[in-house]
């Protein structure tokens, strides 16, 4: 078989919550691209400028930056990490119903932060949920998990498509125009639709009425089956006290043996302080941290700081591809241009799709090898062939395949280095979040001033940067590995001395008998 029928088992025996992870995933996807198509509709509804407006999704991904850091609290038991599965996804379905009527940025930037925070939850306990269940054989399933990200971004523009305005507020001047097509285009991933807004001052256009309220509700609605799907898996497992399920299903010998190996594994790192994977806070404070090797926590700083640089060219990368595309030397028309970024997360999804069986085959670390140094290729050849329009659309293919899988590969491998011990989920999810948030706005500004040649030199040091820093986390790899050695065969030292002993006190004996 293609794969292991040990992978198959595992998935059947946790099928109902890998879906579930998998089905919120699916949602995430969806909130992370929906915002960005109806930005021009956000701006003529809160009646704001186009400054105002972008704080608004600013304030949304901050709040997600702060939700994945802090969401590994809910991760202690089963019950408070599916209650805050539940919570989060409910609150998301209510929050896109109620933004239709938020008529002022700041109720709008309210509305953002708490979906943001409640996705942030989501992204940090759904990859901690996996890692869980699965350990070493969770890269499949984690791979799976985020191709259904990169599914619901590249579904969720379709979904807009149909109920944004063609006109905008009008009032727009030449610079205004241009900083909308890159924003839309920059939240969106989908090409970007002509809007007739002139570069003098345009009449308004007040005769078509938006409704893009309808989106939204759409999105609420598509939204709902996921809190529900939650708290269904709550039932089933016997979790709400006021609706006990039926006596479980039972299982046969081996699956029960199996169970119960797994069961007793599994308490062993629960009650051990250092182990699991709790938020960032909880694991600084942890006193057991103390005394344990340099090279455990630069495992968590060089996996997060390598995220940090790849999580922020797919940012960058999906954000201004469009403005390099038309702008010169390029002057790839508008229309054309605007399929970039939904080509880009075309690749993703099917790299992420791709890497389910390759991660089975390979072990992560090759695939990571492989990936950042494709990356850097491809990016290296666009700057290359920097006037040519054709290898644009190929090397956005090639760019976001590369790095599709770069985080749950970098999850599994630290995860594995670690012996599932330590906080590498929140702390690689954390950092992966500020690096997308932060070299957004890095490289904007740089192309801001330094021009639209820049956005691929940029692409280039950061991920040349990445690639350094991820030889260094291999250096500290093996540091690791040889203080692990090191350490059992002290262990081993100290027990081999007993029987010893008991073996001269017996011939002291025999000695004291015969005489």
């Amino acid at each position: 078989m293609f794969v292991d029928e040990r992978i198959v088992t595992l998935f059947k025996r946790n099928a109902h919550h890998t879906l579930t992870y998998w089905s919120v995933f699916f949602s995430f996807g969806l909130c992370i691209a929906f915002l960005g198509p109806t930005i021009l509709d956000l701006q003529c509804q809160t009646k704001s400028t186009l400054s105002e407006i972008t704080w608004v999704f600013f304030a949304q991904q901050f709040c997600l930056l702060v939700g994945s850091s802090v969401g590994g609290v809910f991760k202690r038991t089963l019950f408070s990490a599916l209650s805050a599965l539940f919570v989060s996804a409910l609150i998301i379905s209510i929050i896109f119903a109620i933004i239709p009527w938020c008529n002022n940025v700041l109720m709008l930037a309210i509305a953002m932060a708490v979906s943001g925070l409640a996705m942030g939850v989501i992204d940090t306990i759904a990859n901690i949920q996996l890692v869980t269940i699965y350990q070493k054989d969770s890269a499949v399933f984690l791979q799976a998990l985020h191709f259904f990200i990169g599914f619901g971004a590249l579904v969720s523009p379709l979904i807009a498509d149909p109920f944004l305005s063609e006109s905008g507020c009008g009032n727009h001047t030449g610079n205004e125009t241009e900083m909308i097509h890159h924003f839309r285009n920059l939240l969106r991933h989908s090409p970007i639709v002509e809007h007739n807004i002139t570069q003098s001052t345009a009449p308004p256009l007040g005769e078509e009425e938006s409704s893009v309220q309808y989106a939204f509700w759409i999105m609420a609605l598509i939204n709902l089956p996921v809190p529900l799907a939650v708290l269904y898996l709550m039932y089933r497992e016997q979790l709400i006290p006021c609706f006990p399920s039926g006596t479980p299903h039972l299982l046969d010998k081996d699956e029960l043996a199996m169970e119960n190996q797994q069961g007793q594994e599994a308490v062993e790192p629960a009650e051990h302080e250092t182990g699991g994977h709790g938020d960032i806070f909880s694991c600084c404070q942890n006193d057991n941290l103390r005394g344990l090797p340099v090279s455990f926590f630069m495992i968590h700083i060089l996996g997060g700081l390598v995220l940090f640089m790849t999580d922020g060219i797919v940012g960058a990368y999906a954000g201004f591809v469009y403005t390099y595309a038309v702008s010169p030397p390029m002057h790839i028309p508008h229309k054309i241009a605007g399929y970039l970024a939904s080509i880009f997360w075309a690749a993703i999804t099917a790299g992420r799709l791709l890497s389910i069986p390759l991660s089975y085959r390979f072990q992560p670390v090759r695939l990571l090898m492989f990936n950042l140094a494709g990356a850097i290729v491809t990016v290296l050849m666009l700057l290359i062939f920097y006037t040519s329009s054709i290898f644009l659309f190929v090397g956005t293919c090639l760019c976001g395949l590369f790095l599709s899988s770069i985080f749950p590969c970098m999850l599994s491998y630290t995860e594995d280095i670690l012996d599932y011990q330590g906080c590498a989920t929140s702390v690689l999810v954390t950092s992966a979040g500020m690096g997308e948030m932060v070299m957004q706005v890095l490289v904007g500004q740089i192309i801001q001033t330094k021009g639209s040649y820049s956005f691929l030199l940029c692409g280039v040091v950061i991920a040349c940067i990445g690639f350094i820093v991820f030889i260094g986390l291999l250096l500290f790899h093996r540091m690791h590995r040889n203080y692990l050695t090191g350490t059992q065969k002290k262990s081993a030292m100290v027990e081999e001395p007993a029987p010893e002993q008991n073996g001269s006190a017996k011939s002291e004996q025999k000695e004291k008998g015969s005489s």
